[in-house]
């Protein structure tokens, strides 16, 4: 019926955290509004788009039920690389890393405008 088309993190300050998702899904910024910025969509992939909103609030983490509505799952090859870099680029680590046996290993982090997102193994 449909195809996912974009995800739009909502923010503040669309070029910092453009930059940030630009350098962890190595996708270059190809669009740049006083409103709206948007990585290069690559394949079937949804592009990822910054959309700016008075008075961002970012989701808390962990949260209550219904506080935290969404967040992105980064899949890599090495969580302990990944993490070191994604902490270079300004995220916030929000939890420990989480070893599952089936689903291998995964970490909880904010980026720069606070939003929630995962590297799994």
């Amino acid at each position: 019926m449909g195809r996912l088309r974009s995800i739009v993190l909502e923010c503040s300050e669309p070029e910092p955290l453009a930059t940030f998702w630009a350098a962890v899904l190595d996708r270059p910024i190809v669009q740049r509004d006083d409103d709206w910025w948007s990585l290069e969509r690559r394949g079937d992939e949804a592009r990822v788009c910054f959309q700016v909103v008075a008075d961002h609030v970012a989701p808390p983490w962990p949260g209550g039920h219904g506080e935290q509505q969404a967040h992105l799952d980064v899949e890599v090859d090495d969580l302990a690389q990944a993490r070191a870099v994604v902490l270079e680029l300004g995220a916030r680590q929000l939890g420990d890393v989480v070893s599952e046996e089936d689903d291998g290993d995964w970490q909880v982090f904010a980026d720069p405008a606070g939003h929630p997102f995962c590297l799994v193994t």
